[in-house]
């Protein structure tokens, strides 16, 4: 595939956008992941928000190298990459740098998930062990022992 060198330029560009919103990327991956290891659940909320625009972000600049391919009648390839790249050794690099990135962050956020979908469990398994609890409440006689009730009442029921 031959590439003029103004495609190889504003590829490089993009390359170099990439890698370092990649960059970016991963460091929020791994703060999510810090505050989702020390059970801080509400600060991942601010930490959303970013995230969602800086994958915005990143999924502009996929788009924009996926419509420079298109133009040429290509598809983004690892081989027709190194084809338009290929008298540039630097701009290769790069382009792995950016390809170990993107598997990276893929990593994380699943790793993440997994975070998020173990702490749901165990809040729903909290959940139901409080409505079951409140479903058979203890009474206490006289004694101080527990008794069991003659009827359960559900909550929120006269």
């Amino acid at each position: 595939m031959a590439a003029d060198q103004g495609l190889v330029h504003r590829l490089a560009g993009l390359i170099q956008d990439e890698r370092t919103g990649l960059q970016g990327f991963i460091a929020l991956l791994q703060k999510e992941q810090a505050l989702l290891i020390a059970g801080q659940i509400d600060a991942l909320t601010t930490l959303a928000e970013e995230k969602t625009v800086r994958y915005r972000s990143l999924q502009r600049l996929s788009d924009e190298r996926t419509m420079m391919f298109a133009r040429l009648g290509a598809k983004v390839t690892s081989e027709n990459m190194r084809a338009v790249l290929g008298a540039s050794p630097e701009n290769l690099k790069a382009w792995d740098e950016v390809v170990a990135l993107a598997g990276e962050a893929k990593e994380r956020n699943r790793v993440n998930g997994q975070l998020i979908t173990e702490r749901l469990q165990n809040n729903q398994q909290a959940l139901t062990t409080l409505l079951a609890a409140a479903e058979h409440p203890q009474i206490y006689g006289p004694d101080g022992q527990s008794r069991p009730t003659a009827s359960s009442r559900n909550l929120g029921s006269a």
